[in-house]
């Protein structure tokens, strides 16, 4: 089929003519695809024409299988002005940019010259200040920039380079040039996202990317990921990739290339600095990192030293800077050179600097803390765009990114003029730029729309590397001037494209490299703890929903002989926190209708079903990059089917409804860890989680249901509860009587729903886990399980009274902790207060 394709557009050309047919170029402006007499530009037509040898129709359906690429894949970005933090699917515009050759070695020579002018700033700021004593750059440009770090002024960085991966915003004005946007040094975003665009794009129209001749990222990223390792200087030492963990709006990109560039992704907490280096808090103690790839802001690296407000650094590591015990790609403070009002002077700098002009200019930008220039910028206010000289300002919220002079009415302008005249350091003035367009594939045909482009540098020795591709912000309207995905804009991939084929490379080893291996990778102790408590909250939650559904089938029956067992499972539902005890005197089956709604919808309760799901998901999210895209699937759609409105009918059937459509879900989601989950350390401490929850629901479903003074029904309430109903019906054939009902539901070893069952595997895990104890003696944590394993081995079914059972709960809580201060605090003191429930 895809032979057949490529002979077709071989020969298309009036394919090529229909194509393109209805496009007409923005007025004003460059269109990348057609030049200024409407003709196609000659390195568009290759791609054009085997496009329009697919057609409009074949066309859609390879985009839209690109799209269900990135669904499948799991690809997202976050909003950051939404409260609820919503996963927005990755808006991919599926025409690619296409950069000529020539054009390219342009481009990669005016990056490269601006990195080195960017690093040799950095280096004079932060070291001899030559720069600002020679009155070349302002002190106050410096000094007043939040991004500058006093603590680190003296400290050469590790390695010798403060910038190692920055990125440079582009577009192409009027002129046809290209101009400098903006510089990212600090933590630049987008180039995980780039890959992603590229894979999308490549396996939707494969035979297309494989005959344009376009340049592969591979090499790029191979060299970085090789540079990052050199500087391990301890076999045993790993480089991390330091992220501000899951609520961030780049966060899947931050999981992404940690994966692809085969680095352990890490937050703060899982960080810890000693006098010796920088450590890695693992469930096999503390392991060494030297290099650190850096997401998040540098003023929140450290609490200690920078920002006290942080929660997502960690604190000593400026003195491990200082020591020289870890690399930091970029080194704090490097967002120095990210500042507008910088754009303002590199221009000159580059002369002084590097002894030339700068092959590739920004755009024009005035620092209005120059008296001489801000007179003459506020008489042009109309045409100029006014913007935060170092970040947004707090109280100019309407001010964003920039704002064009004429679009501020009486009441902003006045404020606005005020501002600068109280704080004029804080403000820029730049040149409004317009951007050249790029064709897109919107209704079944081409539309021109503006565009920028992100394109990423890496120092690889002592030079810099440029990646042959990029990441294309596209403006959804055909007015806009700043692109930003935090306003619904889309992104595309860019291809430069080569004069001769590309042979194909991976980052991944060929197969016939690729050593085997079955050893587990290391498994941070904030990874450990999260897969654990997914597990509890899970459990607790199955468990919620089986006593729910006891109690929904049991209402009709409630005024006679039922109503004190129905008694008994609302009054379990109210002291797990999941129903209000405060309620109206109604009926027993008004009642237990009100307490078992509340448990399944009531979202003001700690123990209610929509908590519980959400603390999974949110405890899921964390280490979301553990889970398969099915296992995540199962958890949002538990998620959504809790918060969705009941189905119309009688309540109680609506309620029952959800109980079982919930359970499946949870059944699929068990099945998926326990079937694709490798059952190595993070899958062990899931189970763990699961497996303590589960006996202790069970023993609190005895002592509630098969009590000395347990209602009537109790037993069969319990068999339902503990799943056993048809063992024990298979076993005795016979009604429910206490101690067999507690014999299989407590003590037999052969039941999956057992307390016992539960506490094997437990043992079973912890075996298996890392042994923090010499001598061969069991762990602290083992002690805790073997008790227990004792306990139900000699146990006698005619003998466990509520005592017994209460023990058992105190011993289980206590393994719990034990866990948790063996595996996830490294003997900090444990957070949680545990008590005994009902």
């Amino acid at each position: 089929m895809a032979a057949q394709t490529d002979n077709a557009t071989l020969k298309t050309g009036n394919g090529l003519e229909a194509l393109v047919s209805g496009y007409r170029p923005l007025p004003g402006i460059v269109d990348e695809m057609m030049d200024g007499n409407g003709q196609v530009r000659p390195h568009w037509k290759p791609l054009l024409s085997m496009l329009a040898g697919l057609g409009p129709e074949e066309i859609g359906r390879r985009f839209a299988s690109a799209d269900r690429y990135l669904r499948d894949s799991g690809v997202f970005y976050r909003v950051y002005e939404d409260p609820a933090g919503v996963e927005r699917p990755w808006p991919l515009s599926h025409m690619p940019l296409l950069i000529e050759p020539s054009e390219w070695k342009a481009l990669e020579a005016g990056l490269i010259q601006r990195a080195g002018l960017l690093e040799a700033v950095l280096a004079d700021a932060y070291g001899p200040g030559d720069l600002i004593r020679d009155g070349r750059l302002p002190a106050a440009l410096v000094a007043g920039n939040p991004e500058f770090l006093r603590p680190l002024v003296g400290v050469a960085p590790a390695g010798g380079a403060h910038l190692r991966f920055i990125a440079m915003d582009v577009g192409r004005g009027p002129d046809g040039r290209w101009w400098v946007l903006g510089d990212r040094a600090q933590a630049p975003s987008g180039a995980g996202y780039a890959i992603e665009n590229r894979l999308a794009l490549s396996r939707a129209i494969p035979e297309i990317y494989r005959k344009a001749h376009v340049k592969r990222v591979a090499p790029f990223f191979q060299a970085f990921q090789a540079e990052l390792f050199e500087y391990n200087r301890q076999e045993d030492a790993r480089v991390c990739l330091l992220t501000p963990g899951p609520l961030n709006e780049t966060y899947f990109e931050h999981a992404y290339l940690a994966r692809y560039l085969g680095l352990l992704l890490v937050e703060g907490e899982d960080l810890v600095a000693r006098d010796d280096g920088v450590f890695i808090r693992t469930i096999s103690g503390l392991r060494r990192t030297e290099v650190l790839l850096r997401r998040i802001d540098a003023d929140f690296a450290d609490p200690l030293e920078l920002n006290a407000r942080s929660r997502l650094g960690v604190a000593g590591l400026v003195q491990a800077v200082r020591d020289g015990k870890v690399v930091i790609a970029n080194a704090l403070g490097a967002g120095l050179v990210e500042a507008r009002a910088m754009l303002a002077f590199l221009p000159a700098l580059a002369s002084h600097v590097l002894g030339e002009e700068l092959l590739l200019p920004n755009v024009a930008t005035w620092w209005l803390g120059r008296a001489d220039v801000r007179d003459d910028i506020l008489a042009k206010l109309d045409s100029m765009v006014i913007a935060p000289a170092f970040a947004s300002l707090p109280d100019d919220a309407h001010l964003g990114r920039g704002i064009l002079g004429a679009a501020l009415d009486d009441e902003q302008r006045q404020h606005l003029l005020q501002s600068i005249a109280d704080r004029r350091v804080d403000y820029v003035a730049q040149e409004a730029v317009t951007l050249s367009s790029t064709p897109v594939w919107r209704d079944g045909r081409l539309q021109p729309r503006p565009f920028s482009l992100r394109l990423f540098l890496a120092k690889t020795g002592d030079k810099w590397q440029v990646m042959p591709g990029g990441f294309v912000r596209i403006a959804e309207n055909a007015d806009a001037r700043a692109i930003s995905l935090q306003r619904g804009d889309a992104t595309a991939d860019a291809w430069v494209l080569s004069d001769a084929p590309v042979s194909p490379i991976t980052l991944l080893p060929s197969p016939g490299r690729v050593a085997v291996q079955r050893a587990p990778g290391m498994l941070p102790s904030r990874a450990a703890d999260n897969l654990f408590w997914v597990g509890r909250y899970v459990e607790r939650a199955e468990a919620t929903l089986r006593l729910a559904r006891a109690l929904l089938n049991r209402i009709t029956e409630a005024e006679d002989s039922a109503a004190p067992v129905v008694i008994a499972m609302t009054g379990l539902l109210q002291s797990w926190s999941a129903a209000p005890t405060d309620a109206a005197p109604l009926s027993v089956s008004a009642a237990a209708t009100q307490v078992a709604g509340s448990a399944l919808m009531g979202k003001d309760f700690e123990g209610s079903l929509p908590r519980l799901v959400k603390a999974a998901r949110t405890a899921a999210s964390v280490i979301r990059e553990r889970f398969s895209p099915d296992a995540w699937r199962a958890v949002n759609d538990l998620v959504a089917m809790i918060e969705a409105p009941l189905s119309q009918g009688p309540v109680e059937s609506a309620m029952i409804e959800r109980v079982e459509a919930a359970l499946r879900i949870i059944s699929s989601f068990s099945g998926l860890a326990q079937e694709n989950m490798t059952q190595l350390a993070g899958w062990r401490f899931l189970e763990l989680g699961r497996r303590i929850e589960r006996a202790l629901q069970t023993c609190r479903f005895v002592r509630c249901f098969a009590n000395a003074g347990a209602p009537e029904g109790g037993l069969d309430v319990l068999l339902e509860l503990a799943d056993s109903q048809l063992t024990y019906r298979q076993r005795y054939v016979m009604i429910a009587s206490r101690a067999p009902v507690i014999d299989l539901v407590m003590l037999d070893p052969n039941n999956p729903r057992s307390v016992a069952y539960q506490v094997d595997r437990i043992e079973t895990h912890l075996a298996a886990l890392p042994v923090r104890q010499s001598a061969g003696r069991l762990s602290p944590v083992q002690q805790v399980a073997a008790s227990i394993a004792t306990r139900f081995r000699i146990g006698n079914a005619g003998h466990i009274d509520e005592r017994q059972i209460i023990e058992i709960e105190s011993d289980l809580m206590r393994l719990s902790e034990a866990i948790g201060a063996t595996y996830l605090t490294h003997n900090e003191p444990a957070q949680a207060v545990w008590a005994t429930l009902p």
